[in-house]
């Protein structure tokens, strides 16, 4: 059994070309997400957010990467306000609060290190 089928059929294809953008869709009033990777050391999970959508402010036990693929957005790290653009990243760092909000429709890539 290959590396993918026993992680999951709806993980990234591996030792294939893929355009990260059409790997989800954007939902009316929701925001739709797909874990790419899902390992021991972390994830790589893939969100869509319709404008106006968001994720409310939270910590998490490790640093993550938000990498926006399309569209613009505001993240919120410790009280200040950032505003990347698609092919900007934001370090979040472990166990300090965050928030994000789309401020048009959005995709970003969601790497969580665990270590």
């Amino acid at each position: 059994m290959s590396s993918q089928q026993s992680q999951g059929k709806r993980e990234m294809p591996a030792g294939e070309v893929v355009r990260l953008t059409e790997l989800v869709n954007y939902q009316e009033g929701a925001v739709v997400s797909r874990t790419l990777l899902n390992r021991g050391t972390g994830t790589v999970t893939l969100f869509a957010f319709d404008e106006g959508q968001g994720l409310s402010e939270h910590t998490a036990p490790f640093d993550a990467l938000a990498h926006l693929l399309e569209g613009k957005a505001e993240i919120v790290v410790s009280g200040k306000p950032l505003l990347p653009n698609a092919g900007e990243a934001v370090l979040m760092p472990a166990n300090q609060p965050h928030s994000l909000k789309a401020l048009t429709k959005f995709k970003m890539l969601l790497t969580m290190i665990r270590s």
